[in-house]
């Protein structure tokens, strides 16, 4: 796999295509944590994991909503 991308984006490509997929894993896995750390009835959190799990993005979208959310709030201080 890393010969592939070798072969298509260079050196310089392929490393920063390996970086962004590493930086993604890791946003998706702090969003992971996020989501599964709130408290919500039983059934909601049902349908949240499920989209943690299985819409990668999800996890994601959910944490820079989050970040944004948590700057205004700072901001008010």
């Amino acid at each position: 796999m890393l010969e592939t991308l070798y072969n298509y984006f260079g050196f310089v490509g392929s490393l920063g295509v390996s970086f962004l997929a590493f930086l993604f894993f890791v946003f998706w896995m702090a969003g992971v944590a996020g989501i599964c750390s709130l408290e919500r009835p039983k059934h909601k959190q049902f349908i949240f994991f499920s989209l943690a799990i299985f819409v990668p993005i999800y996890p994601v979208l959910w944490l820079i909503a989050d970040m944004i959310k948590q700057r205004k709030q700072l901001k008010k201080l």
